[in-house]
């Protein structure tokens, strides 16, 4: 017996077909059936129902997948592999989904063979990504341009992705169809990089599941997976404020047992990750998408670029931070930029600057005396009043972007003066060699 992956219609709890219809599908069936796989009269029943099944209607193809168990003889049907575990990739690089297929009996003529990716993007709902059939190939959507097979040989199915993205994080399916054979693998892609918590300017708990995917998208992230919070919980993450997840359940890591924070261990006080007091990560399970409002945990991953730390002549509002970035050929980091760049590049600095969204950080690499703490991180100032002149401004220079002002230059009024003729209007400022 062997698992033969077959497609139904999702809801319809297709059942064993019964009396004179029984018998007739046999009948029709034990031609195509019997002879192929030289099954004997115990084991008509389970193959012809697993034909059934894998002669499913073409609309019946868009349903949920089930697995039946079919009798296997000398059939010659197809064993698709991929690798165990989960391939390891990063935002902008070239990955391989691994997969290959071979027969279990006779040779079988390749250039027949039907080749599927497609992406889980719910436990019930799967995206195409590529399609390959003999010489003919095609990609979809965001994957257009950037997915191909491998093409090592006969029987690799292995598709190469290039450039990768954060959304291209998940599992994929690797599906390979000869005429009413078929099996299945999945691949599981994952991405380095990090986890971080956010709460926009208008307070915790403020966020739906669509407006926490779309401030991690404001943020240059995703929402991050429950194994994603996990590991970084495993890593020493620490927060007590509960956040969704990619999935829409609501949770939050604990790696310093405490009582406002889920309570110092035993039951109940703790989801993934246990529940003594070595903490782990409390879990307030699915939630109802549009009427609860949380934070948000958003993942994000390599920066194509470099954010580095601008401190101007004088201390700058807000609304001038953009500006003294732009002078330098580069724009506000955003916050995930930022964590990306403390976790990744190892960027650390003990200055508190601007971000895109009005928040004020700063990330510490090396913890020491007078920089928030004996725990590395990225310290939050919060939100302060966007009129104050104060901090200097964290920036991000995309790749290949010049500097205009490589060194040397400043922030002052043409002309001269100073700060003695008293206040001056910062829209007027422009860079000038010091």
């Amino acid at each position: 017996m062997r698992e033969v992956r077959a497609v139904g219609n999702e809801g319809q709890g297709a059942s064993p077909p019964t009396g004179k219809a029984q018998q007739a599908g046999l009948s029709t069936l034990c031609p195509q059936v019997c002879a192929r796989a030289a099954l004997g009269p115990g084991a008509l029943w389970a193959a012809a129902w697993g034909v059934l099944l894998l002669t499913a209607p073409a609309g019946a193809q868009r349903g949920r997948k089930k697995v039946v168990h079919v009798l296997e003889g000398e059939s010659g049907s197809v064993v698709v592999q991929t690798a165990p575990g989960q391939v390891v990739s990063h935002r902008g690089g070239t990955i391989v989904l691994p997969c290959r297929y071979h027969y279990e009996a006779a040779a079988h003529d390749h250039d027949g063979v039907r080749l599927k990716w497609t992406k889980v993007v719910d436990p019930l709902a799967f995206a195409d990504v590529f399609v390959a059939l003999g010489p003919q190939h095609r990609a979809f959507g965001s994957y257009r341009g950037r997915a191909e097979l491998q093409g090592d040989g006969p029987g690799d199915a292995s598709l190469v992705l290039r450039n990768v993205t954060l959304q291209d994080y998940g599992r994929y399916e690797c599906e390979v169809t000869n005429e009413l054979e078929d099996d299945t693998g999945m691949v599981k892609l994952d991405l380095e990089g990090v986890v971080f918590p956010y709460h926009p300017r208008g307070g915790r708990y403020k966020l739906t599941f669509t407006e926490a995917q779309r401030a991690c998208a404001e943020q240059d992230g995703i929402l991050a997976s429950a194994e994603q919070l996990h590991a970084a919980w495993r890593d020493g993450l620490d927060w007590c404020n509960a956040g969704w997840l990619r999935d829409g359940s609501v949770q939050y890591p604990v790696s310093q047992p405490r009582e406002p924070c889920g309570g110092l261990g035993g039951a109940g006080s703790a989801g993934t990750g246990g529940g003594t007091a070595s903490g782990g990560v409390r879990n307030y399970g699915f939630r109802h998408n549009a009427g609860e409002r949380y934070d948000a945990f958003c993942f994000t991953s390599n920066l194509p670029g470099r954010v580095f730390f601008l401190k101007p002549l004088r201390p700058v509002p807000f609304s001038g931070a953009a500006r003294a970035c732009a002078a330098r050929g580069a724009a506000v980091a955003k916050v995930g930029q930022l964590f990306a760049a403390w976790k990744l590049q190892l960027l650390d600095r003990c200055t508190a600057g601007w971000l895109a969204d009005g928040s004020a950080r700063y990330p510490i690499v090396n913890p020491r005396a007078r920089c928030g703490g004996r725990r590395p991180g990225v310290r939050s100032l919060g939100f302060p009043d966007a009129t104050r002149r104060l901090f200097g401004v964290y920036c991000y220079r995309a790749p290949g972007a010049p500097d205009p002002a490589p060194g040397g230059w400043g922030w002052g009024w043409a002309g001269g003066g100073g700060w003695a003729g008293g206040a001056r209007d910062p829209a007027a400022w422009a860079p000038l060699r010091v």
